[in-house]
């Protein structure tokens, strides 16, 4: 197997992305997928990554930063690739585009019965923040 090829999203992209997104349990249906790949193009579009292996989207990550702190969201790798690094290679990777534009810290939000995620991400260095993660939507996706 080649190396997993990080670049940022191209609109061609899209299809393959969002039926990643869908095999990897991403996908809520008060998220309209294809509007948040709008709205992310529109604002630090080079903070959208995908990985190809052999020429096929088997990663995604989506992150920006607010001039305070980073965010993630998107984290994404194909089930069948589980368990060879390429969410470690994607997410060195945002961690590097993230320090060279000054962020100084990534906060990551994940659902609390992802006890994978939350794992993984505690193996790369993450800690758990005392906080509570509040949202409310400004614009319906349903």
């Amino acid at each position: 197997m080649n190396p997993l090829a990080i670049r940022p999203f191209r609109p061609a992209d899209e299809n393959a992305v969002v039926a990643l997104w869908e095999e990897c349990g991403l996908l809520r249906r008060w998220n309209d997928p294809r509007k948040d790949i709008r709205r992310k193009l529109r604002v630090q579009s080079e903070l959208f990554l995908v990985g190809e292996l052999d020429g096929r989207i088997v990663a995604s990550a989506m992150a920006g930063y607010d001039g305070h702190r980073g965010w993630l969201n998107y984290l994404a790798v194909a089930p069948a690739l589980r368990g060879r690094g390429l969410a470690r290679g994607m997410m060195e990777s945002i961690e590097r585009s993230l320090a060279n534009a000054g962020c100084p810290k990534l906060n990551i939000q994940v659902r609390s019965d992802n006890v994978a995620a939350i794992g993984f991400y505690r193996r790369l260095g993450y800690r758990l923040d005392d906080v509570v993660g509040l949202g409310k939507r400004l614009e319906p996706d349903d």
